[in-house]
């Protein structure tokens, strides 16, 4: 894999990659491809307790540095051991974390240990993965599969960093955490453009002069580069946009807007899979592949399934202007009758008070906020799903709560399909094997799923049963049932306030052969430019339902 600095939101220039070769219980193994995927070469049985090695031999810190090693993901348990010190532990499998290894290093060869367990035990989030993959459940991972790496950064060095904006008078504050900063140079450019260069505080604020105000979207993602040099040394780069998610009432009717305009959400699900390092592409600019394909058809929209991705996947939505739907990840047990037999037959009402979850409601909930925490930083975040299709849901409208407190500048919806209860944003419907006639409410309606229809074009498939709902014979065919669905279910509800449809989905993924592209991206199964027709058909009708509802 490319190396790419891990963390667009907190870049330094000095950095060292730690992927390549590591021996994983005495056998070699690719880091950061999980020992399931064919990139790690890793070959025999999977076992549940993973015990990772790897010498490195850094520069030993002067001055006072401190030596961080970062890890951006490690599924399910592990415990990092630097020369036999314990340097940490982390639970979760899906987030970042880093450890300060400064006081374990030693002169010449060190060595990194990483005590990995992953029993896919569902007290934790765990998505998509299964051990017995089939249908819409997937291979899963274990250990590793994020980049591991380490930086030497001053005594006094920052953290984090956090931006607010408001799109009205240009104005942009920030909160940067770190270890004795205070002072810093703060340069601000536009796309190469110097705007603003001042001294300012770690706590401060300032305002971008009119002339330079560019507001991101999808079709101008417009992203303002900065550098903080603080007075102790260290030097940092970022940057934020101005843009804002609301729901207004437009004319009598609650609509989903971008920057105070109606935006309607033209997404496709994707599970963000690939067969060659199933959590990974094999180079992260597979990621842009992906986003650009889509907005060629059409797209403004990616729904990331009950996944979080590495930073690099949201920065390059901001960069390219694609907008998220972000999925929490579940925890709990998926019921086949409650979550799927019930809400199929109609039966989509069901009370989701808690029963003493103990362990997996608290971790669910430290989980949430951490992710929000995460993923703050990267405009292109516009939506928070919290649960899908009733898979672990509980006390939605208490999680609703907790993760708008924290995080009020987004959206969300609380329950993806159905299970609704009294909080959301959004009324969501999923509707599969057929057109169904949607009649928003008082809240903008979200059709959060849809369509799923099968082509096989994968002649490498390994034949066997497959996973969908309803076969194409063509992309000719394709097109034209998911041309149907949008004229018969999605246009005529964008006047009454459907705000989004996301179509199931980016990509195939193992024997589920519902995608717009081949498992392995090489064929395109529909046809783009009836698709786009498709994409301007349905913004016509909001404006024309916007223009109408002033008139």
């Amino acid at each position: 894999m490319e190396s790419i600095y891990p963390r667009p939101t907190l870049r330094r220039d000095e950095w060292h990659s730690l992927d390549g070769m590591w021996k994983l219980n005495g056998k070699e193994i690719r880091v950061p491809y999980p020992p399931q995927s064919r990139l790690s070469g890793w070959e025999g049985e999977i076992p549940e307790k993973l015990i990772y090695e790897r010498g490195f031999t850094p520069e030993l810190p002067v001055n006072g540095e401190r030596v961080l090693l970062h890890f951006g993901a490690v599924d399910q348990i592990c415990r990092v051991y630097v020369n036999g010190f314990d340097a940490g532990s982390h639970e979760g499998g899906y987030l970042p974390f880093t450890f300060d290894i400064t006081d374990y290093l030693y002169e010449g060869r060190n060595v990194i240990r990483v005590e990995a367990e992953d029993a896919l035990s569902h007290e934790y989030p765990y998505g998509k993965q299964k051990k017995d993959p089939g249908g819409m459940w997937y291979t899963p991972v274990s250990g590793i599969w994020q980049t591991v790496w380490y930086e030497t950064v001053p005594e006094e060095h920052v953290s984090s960093i956090s931006f607010k904006t408001d799109i009205r008078t240009g104005e942009v504050s920030w909160d940067i955490d770190g270890t004795g900063v205070g002072i810093f140079d703060m340069t601000v450019q536009l796309r190469g453009k110097t705007v603003l260069s001042r001294p300012v505080h770690a706590f401060d604020k300032l305002t971008i002069p009119r002339e330079d105000l560019r507001l991101w979207t999808p079709d101008d993602p417009a992203l303002y580069d900065v550098t903080f040099e603080s007075y102790s040394g260290d030097t940092v780069r970022t940057y934020f946009a101005f843009r804002e998610f609301s729901i207004n009432e437009i004319n009598g009717t609650n609509r989903l807007c971008l920057n105070g305009e109606p935006v309607f959400l033209n997404g496709v699900l994707d599970q963000g899979y690939y067969p060659d390092g199933i959590f990974l592409p094999g180079n992260l600019r597979d990621y842009d592949k992906d986003i650009c394909l889509m907005k060629q058809m059409g797209f403004n929209t990616l729904r990331k399934h009950i996944k979080v991705e590495p930073e690099y996947f949201y920065s390059a939505c901001d960069r390219l202007g694609m907008i998220v739907i972000q999925d929490m990840v579940n925890s709990g047990e998926y019921r086949f009758f409650r979550d799927t037999v019930l809400p199929t037959a109609g039966v989509k009402k069901i009370s989701d008070s808690i029963r003493d979850y103990g362990k997996r409601e608290k971790f669910f909930i430290d989980h949430m906020v951490r992710t929000a925490d995460h993923l703050d930083k990267h405009p292109c975040i516009a939506v928070y799903t919290i649960f899908n299709e009733g898979w672990g849901q509980f006390e939605s409208d208490r999680m609703y709560d907790i993760l708008k407190e924290r995080d009020p500048g987004r959206l969300i919806d609380s329950t993806s399909g159905w299970f609704a209860q009294q909080k959301s944003d959004f009324d969501s419907e999923h509707v599969y094997f057929r057109e169904k006639k949607l009649e928003p409410g008082k809240r903008p309606m979200l059709l959060s799923e849809c369509g799923g229809f099968i082509l096989d074009m994968d002649p490498d498939r390994k034949k066997g049963p497959v996973w969908g709902y309803g076969r194409c014979r063509d992309p000719l065919e394709l097109t034209g049932r998911m041309e149907r669905m949008y004229i018969k279910m999605v246009l005529h509800a964008v006047s009454k306030g459907l705000c989004g449809c996301i179509y199931t989905q980016l990509s195939d993924v193992e024997n589920e052969l519902n995608g717009l592209v081949t498992y392995d991206r090489k064929k395109i199964k529909a046809d783009i430019p009836r698709l786009q027709k498709m994409s301007m058909r349905i913004n016509d009708m909001l404006r024309s339902a916007v223009q109408k509802g002033k008139e």
